[in-house]
Formats: C-alpha cells, sequence, structure tokens
C-alpha cells in the first residue's frame, strides 16, 4: 500500500520524451520526505503527438495533476499552450515549469534562475565581472544567456560552430550579446570574467575539445551546464590551469525550487544531503 500522503496532497509530474532517466522525482520526492509535506511528484512520459491533449486534461482538472515540470522536446509547445505564461518564458519562447492558478495555466522558465544560484552557492562573487563568453548556441543556452545579462554583465560573447545560430540569439537577447565563430574562440575569451559551457562536450564520456583558458581574467569562473560526469574534461581543463570551477548539479537541482514552491506550498532547501542522493544516484545508474 502507498503512502496516504502521496494520494492526499497535490499531484505534480515531469513530462518529457523520453522521461525515464529524469532524476526530477528523486529531487522532489527527498523534499517532499524531508518536509514531511502531502504530495507526489512523478515521471510521466508523454509524445510529442498526444502533448496538446495532455496540457488539455491539466488545464480541465481530468489529469488530477495542479503542475509539473516540462523537459525535452516540450518546452516550446508548454510556453504556447500555457494561459498566462511570465516575462522570462516569453522572451525565451519556452516553459520548464507549469502550475494552475484560479482556473489558469500559469508558466515560467526556471533554467536561468538555477544557474545563477548553483554560483551564487559554489562561488560567491563569480558576478564581479562585466564580460562573459557562452560557449556554445543550442536551446540550453538561452536562459543562460537571458540570466546572466539580467544579474547585470555588460558583454556576453556567444560562440558557435554554427555563427548563424549564435547571431539568433544575438538578435534575440539584444546588444549586450554578440555572435561569434568558433575560431574567434580565444580572442573574445581575453579578459572575461566568466566561461560557460552550454554543449554537450564531454557529456558522459564523449570527447571535448583542448581548451586554453590563459586569456580568462586571472580570477574568472569556468562553469559547465552538464553535470554527467560531475567533474567533465572541460572543467578539468580549466581546473588543471589554475581557474576556479563549478559543475552543473546545482543548477539542476536550484532550478527545482521554484515549482515545488507553486505545487507543495513551501520553499525547499538545496543541501548537501540532496546534492549527495544525486551524484549517489548518478554513481548507481552512470546517466
Amino acid at each position: 500500500m502507498g503512502d496516504s500522503r502521496e494520494t492526499l496532497g497535490p499531484k505534480a509530474f515531469v513530462t518529457g520524451f523520453p522521461i525515464k532517466h529524469s532524476r526530477s522525482p528523486l529531487i522532489h520526492g527527498y523534499w517532499l520526505k524531508t518536509l514531511g509535506l502531502p504530495g507526489s511528484y512523478r515521471a510521466h512520459q508523454v509524445a510529442p503527438e498526444a502533448f496538446a491533449d495532455f496540457i488539455h486534461s491539466l488545464k480541465d482538472g481530468s489529469s488530477g495533476f495542479t503542475g509539473g515540470n516540462v523537459t525535452i522536446p516540450h518546452k516550446e509547445l508548454a510556453f504556447r499552450f500555457a494561459d498566462k505564461p511570465d516575462a522570462l518564458s516569453s522572451e525565451l519562447g519556452a516553459a520548464n515549469t507549469l502550475w494552475l492558478e484560479d482556473g489558469a495555466l500559469h508558466a515560467t522558465n526556471t533554467d536561468g534562475r538555477g544557474f545563477i544560484a548553483n554560483l551564487d552557492e559554489r562561488h560567491p562573487g563569480w558576478d564581479r565581472h562585466s564580460t562573459a563568453v557562452v560557449f556554445g548556441a543550442g536551446g540550453a543556452s538561452r536562459a543562460i544567456i537571458q540570466a546572466v545579462r539580467d544579474r547585470g554583465f555588460k558583454e556576453i560573447h556567444v560562440v558557435n560552430r554554427t555563427v548563424e545560430r549564435a547571431h539568433e540569439l544575438a538578435d534575440r537577447f539584444g546588444p549586450r550579446v554578440q555572435a561569434h565563430p568558433a575560431g574567434a574562440l580565444a580572442e573574445v575569451m581575453k579578459g572575461a570574467g566568466l566561461f560557460i559551457n552550454t554543449t554537450s562536450l564531454g557529456m558522459d564520456g564523449e570527447p571535448a575539445p583542448q581548451l586554453d583558458f590563459s586569456p580568462l581574467a586571472a580570477d574568472a569562473v569556468v562553469t559547465d551546464i552538464v553535470y554527467v560526469p560531475l567533474k567533465t574534461p572541460i572543467l578539468a581543463q580549466a581546473e588543471g590551469q589554475g581557474f576556479p570551477i563549478v559543475d552543473g548539479l546545482g543548477m539542476l537541482l536550484h532550478q527545482a525550487v521554484p515549482g515545488f514552491e507553486k505545487w507543495f506550498g513551501q520553499r525547499p532547501i538545496v543541501d548537501a544531503a540532496l546534492r549527495a542522493l544525486i551524484i549517489a544516484d548518478m554513481g548507481a545508474h552512470r546517466c
């Protein structure tokens, strides 16, 4: 028999396609348990062709969910189907957090807030500089660029193999964002105080390029949104060259906080025990 708290409290979800490897249920389950709150959070796989129907069931109440998280490939559709997307998700054109409130489906995107909160926790003072380099121009880079710009960085250099994609981001996020081809990386790194890898290079054993971080400011921080492995090849290179590094796991943990608060009514804390729990799960499943 299941825990009665799961059947009595709010029910939340994470949906994507596929979704079975998501660690969100582990994160939210930890918070529900440690806070002693009723409710449940589970993975709910939805194929792209069924997503519109799923959102309809969420809005009319037949799904039984009060809200949830949305991941690849549904983030853009989640934004489009929301009744009241906020300013963050509207600029991004994508949402990762949904909740029902006053009969309407609200949406936001917490990825950028998770990224910033991770840096604040792991390396306070990281934002003392005014120039950042974003390596990669894929979908994950949108929320990162938005968050770093909104934190006050004056120059954000986006470097990508296909420079047209970098130009799209510069057009979206304004004059403080500049687009560059891959060959310009060493030049734009000169004096920058923050280097962010938003590509999948080095993820889970994949190869990564050899990078020279010496053009960065002496106290620059290097971070990666990849968290498997915890210390990616890019982070290992930066650390070997004497630069402080911040891994990407905290972004995953911190981006979950606002949604939990919306669905279950209490703001949870990202603590060492939660981090250790996820790291142990990574070691057990190697993905």
